[in-house]
């Protein structure tokens, strides 16, 4: 992967590596024609998700998508829930390379959002859908709080050094050229040039969200997931 002008690719990366958890779920197929009911049945799992109506209420997909996401879900994580351990598994399965654990850490803390450590079907579905139906602002919302590290409301250098170190580690020798030891600062430092606005060393929501808006590469990428199921 050339890194040349990609100096947005922690707001990028992660639209590309979710199609791939999409796929690996198997929820880029199309279902049978089993009943919802039946698809929901929870007799033998351990964590039960809430009714079909209100997912249905609190997300954008409907009962036959629901059906779907979680036939995927079910398959893959018969507890009913994903622990870390099994993000990173999926995630070194496509990065053999390089060490994705890092950054399958830091997408774990962004759908983990009750930080019980575990993913529910709930926590995994609410993600889907802002990142497969929301808005350009929901979207770009979710991805700033995946970068806001410590969840204080903005975004330092070190919390994006630290992303941009992940995925350079998760790319590991598929990278061309190979990165230079200070390649990962350097990026940090054309990131913050475009984002931070005031220049007072961080980047709040605003300025992130107003500067992703006026990148014309980042907008394409929100398109990424549309008609996905």
């Amino acid at each position: 992967m050339n890194l040349e002008g990609l100096e947005m690719i922690a707001v990028l990366v992660v639209v590309v590596l979710l199609v791939k958890v999409l796929e690996q779920f198997g929820l880029l197929e199309a279902g049978n024609d089993d009943s919802v009911e039946d698809e929901l049945e929870l007799s033998a799992v351990r964590h039960r998700p809430e009714g079909l109506e209100q997912l249905e209420a609190l997300t954008r997909f409907n009962r036959k998508e629901l059906q779907i996401l979680y036939r995927g879900f079910k398959n893959e994580c018969p507890s009913g829930v994903v622990n870390e351990d099994t993000f990173k598994d999926i995630y070194s399965q496509f990065f053999p390379q390089g060490d994705a654990s890092t950054y399958a850490h830091f997408l774990f803390n962004a759908f983990d959002t009750d930080k019980d450590g575990s993913v529910s079907f709930e926590d995994f579905v609410m993600g889907l859908s802002i990142l497969l139906r929301g808005s350009v602002q929901e979207k770009l919302n979710w991805a700033f709080n995946l970068y806001d590290i410590n969840k204080d409301g903005y975004i330092t250098k070190e919390e994006m050094l630290d992303i941009m170190k992940a995925i350079y580690d998760m790319m590991g020798k598929c990278t061309h050229p190979l990165l230079k030891d200070d390649t990962p600062r350097q990026h940090v430092e054309i990131f913050f040039q475009k984002m931070d606005k005031n220049k007072d060393g961080v980047v709040t929501i605003d300025e992130f969200i107003d500067c992703c808006q006026n990148d014309e590469n980042i907008m394409r990428s929100m398109q990424l997931f549309d008609n996905v199921i």
